[in-house]
């Protein structure tokens, strides 16, 4: 069994910087990659970066965000920067794991949420 919990969302004026943590706890055994996605009201999920073996930006996001990860600590982070009223939702953290029986699954945390006021 695997949690992700997120934290660092919360509310900030446009231009401004937001760093979202995502730890990731349980029987982890390598972590194949960790992404952020994020959710606005009446629009699907997208993805917005990932880091794995490579490291992909969604195009809206490219030069003002940035992935990272801490191996040891099993945690990703996503530093966003000149931040944009489009840029609310609710962002979620996934992990493709490998876990118990070294099998891979795919976990998600709870979310959370990111306002830009304009």
């Amino acid at each position: 069994q695997v949690q992700l919990v997120e934290s660092g969302g919360g509310l900030v004026q446009a231009g401004g910087s937001l760093r979202l943590s995502c730890v990731a706890s349980g029987i982890i055994f390598s972590i194949n990659n960790m992404a952020w996605f994020r959710q606005a009201p009446g629009r699907q999920r997208e993805l917005v970066a990932i880091s794995g073996v490579t490291t992909n930006y969604a195009d809206s996001v490219e030069g003002r965000f940035t992935i990272s990860r801490d191996n040891a600590k099993n945690t990703v982070y996503l530093q966003m920067n000149s931040l944009k009223p489009e840029d609310t939702a609710v962002y979620y953290c996934k992990a493709n794991i490998n876990g118990a029986g070294h099998r891979a699954y795919i976990y998600w945390g709870q979310g959370t949420q990111v306002t830009v006021s304009s």
